[in-house]
């Protein structure tokens, strides 16, 4: 089968080596990038590690083996998350830099492409899996790199007070991302307005069937121009329109007529615990 996501695990990352170590040593896949062999956590899903911070690693696509950059997978980064607020959580977030810094990684005023409907699979099964270790899960608005070409998403451990990842929090990631093979059948939308951690779309994509590409947040929205506003409505891929957290988001002009305005009620109820299978017909939004 062909390779529909890659894991890159940060050695220098606490989450991302706790969770490889969670798997044991993997068998080795086709392709080395830098010398270091890719390696397989299921046919559809294989491992690369790398030496560096995950933030940094620009452009890390154009070195796969071009059997596998052709392939178009969704790049998954398992990574601590640290908060000024120090909240313990587990997220998932798009990649890019909406406004002018790079300071975090990436590029400024350029976005990465989007897998939606593997996020929020990842989203709702980290939602299911937390409860029981008392963490929420959420998403995180788009804020910080790497560059890349391929879609991309990460998926934190937010370790609050603590110097280390929790391990009950580890062994959720560890689950879940051998799972990313099985995707939602949703609207997808670009999410714009509300906090950093962008409540109203967590919500929406827990209880209706919502998928979001990028996630703007009211900050976000302060710094942004018209050609980065076009190009995270493009980069979240099959997105059927805008879904704002306020009426007075969608006033922003930099969004005007971009994409439709979709209100919250326009897609249905969903039932918990619905997954489809990713070689079924809802593809990958990588192409795949």
């Amino acid at each position: 089968m062909t390779v529909r996501v890659v894991v890159v695990v940060s050695s220098v990352d606490p989450v991302a080596d706790a969770v490889a170590k969670q798997w044991g040593t993997l068998a080795t896949a086709n392709g080395h990038v830098d010398g270091t062999p890719l390696r397989r956590l299921s046919d559809t899903i294989w491992v690369l590690r790398r030496p560096g911070p995950h933030i940094h690693d620009e452009e890390l696509d154009r070195r796969l083996p071009r059997e596998v950059l052709e392939a178009r997978p969704t790049l998954v980064f398992p990574s601590i998350h640290r908060s000024e607020r120090n909240v313990a959580s587990l997220t998932v977030h798009p990649l890019g830099n909406p406004g002018p810094s790079n300071e975090m990684g990436g590029r400024p005023r350029t976005l990465v492409p989007t897998d939606p409907l593997r996020m929020v699979s990842a989203l709702r099964r980290l939602d299911e899996l937390s409860r029981s270790i008392g963490l929420p899960s959420t998403y995180e608005a788009t804020h910080h790199g790497p560059l890349l070409g391929l879609p991309a998403f990460f998926m934190e451990v937010g370790s609050g007070k603590f110097a280390d990842p929790a391990p009950d929090a580890v062994r959720v990631l560890a689950k879940v991302i051998p799972e990313l093979d099985f995707l939602s059948k949703d609207r997808v939308a670009l999410g714009v307005g509300g906090g950093h951690y962008v409540p109203h779309f967590t919500e929406l994509a827990l209880e209706r069937q919502w998928a979001f590409g990028h996630l703007l947040s009211r900050h976000a929205l302060d710094e942004i121009d018209r050609a980065t506003a076009f190009e995270a409505y493009a980069r979240s891929e099959r997105a059927e329109g805008i879904v704002y957290s306020r009426a007075r988001d969608a006033e922003h002009p930099a969004l005007q007529g971009i994409g439709p305005r979709l209100r919250d009620q326009d897609a249905p109820p969903r039932e918990r615990g619905d997954r489809t299978s990713a070689t079924d017909d809802a593809r990958s939004a990588s192409g795949t």
